[in-house]
């Protein structure tokens, strides 16, 4: 009887730990809901509707060629006259359930179309016009890359064309349907070199882009550089070495600006344009930017950048070329 009651505790005992795993399990199963689990991770319906969107002649020439001249006496961005446009109907691209689920595309893109406010702008009447919801993700264009790269965005709008190659390259990118490549460029502006009104490195009378910047190296002038690699300092980085400076860069295995230590009169702020201008103004320093972000902190209700002005701006090797890449969803 002894030997019966202590196999009768052992089994009760078994059957109660057994019960309590299954019960844990249970407790820390993450609940899905249908929606969840049948909603794929890119949204490719809603991807394509704003590409369309940005392709129509009404966005083109009504919206983004006309953004900026009531605040600052200019066009912000310029349309490619030869950019792919979408003939189809404002109807066509209308949200739906049938489209996806949520009601939601997610857009990451370089900081000079957010801090300009024009991608706030397009957004505003994107919605207004389809019924779908705009989701931005605002940084440098390797960040931006990087956060579609982890499946964090349906597409992508950015400025650096090397970059935008290997995101392609990689499988990251697919063709939307009546575009014969997966980069779509629709539109540019120029970057421009931005410094003190004193000019300590005589950059307005140079030759060239690439002068200036040698002209800045050889004084020893102070210069802030993005230092994030953005689209913005990819540019910079191409510059330097059209003067002839090889040794400032990027290094990918420490995501850092690289230069010799020696140049003391060189900066990485590792920041977002905004906030690159305002430490070039701080130090007086010269900077690369895009015309755009420039102006919005020129000529804004105050003057964000009083110490700066623009010294350099029109070379060829300053265009600034803007293109939006469709996620592919079979990478995820």
């Amino acid at each position: 009887m002894k030997n019966f009651g202590k196999k009768t505790l052992v089994l009760v005992l078994v059957l109660v730990l057994a019960i309590s795993v299954v019960t844990l399990v249970a407790c820390n199963k993450k609940d899905t809901t249908p929606e969840e689990t049948a909603t794929p991770l890119i949204n490719t319906a809603g991807a394509d509707d704003f590409i369309n969107w940005m392709g129509l002649a009404s966005t083109r020439n009504t919206l983004i060629a006309t953004y900026g001249t009531a605040d600052y006496g200019e066009t912000l961005f310029t349309l490619l006259a030869d950019a792919p446009t979408y003939s189809g109907t404002l109807e066509s691209l209308q949200y739906s359930t049938s489209k996806y689920p949520k009601n939601e595309v997610r857009i990451s893109t370089t900081t000079s179309v957010n801090d300009t406010g024009l991608l706030g702008f397009l957004g505003t009447k994107f919605e207004e016009q389809t019924g779908w919801k705009i989701l931005v993700s605002s940084a440098g264009t390797g960040k931006a890359i990087q956060n579609a790269k982890d499946g964090n965005a349906d597409l992508i709008l950015v400025h650096a064309k090397a970059q935008e190659e290997a995101f392609v390259e990689a499988g990251y990118a697919r063709k939307v349907t009546g575009y014969s490549s997966e980069r779509i460029s629709f539109m540019y502006n120029f970057f421009v070199l931005a410094g003190p009104h004193a000019d300590p490195a005589g950059v307005k009378t140079a030759a060239s882009i690439a002068a200036g910047f040698e002209a800045i190296k050889t004084t020893a002038s102070p210069f802030v550089s993005r230092g994030d690699n953005s689209g913005t300092h990819t540019k910079e980085i191409s510059l330097w070495k059209l003067a002839g400076e090889n040794d400032i860069g990027w290094d990918a295995t420490t995501s850092t600006a690289s230069y010799p230590a020696t140049y003391t009169w060189y900066t990485a702020a590792a920041a977002g344009m905004t906030a690159s201008l305002q430490l070039a103004n701080e130090q007086n320093a010269y900077i690369l930017s895009d015309k755009g972000t420039y102006l919005k902190n020129k000529n804004g209700a105050t003057d964000a950048i009083p110490n700066l002005e623009i010294v350099y701006e029109t070379d060829n090797n300053l265009k600034n070329t803007y293109t939006m890449i469709a996620v592919n969803p079979d990478k995820f």
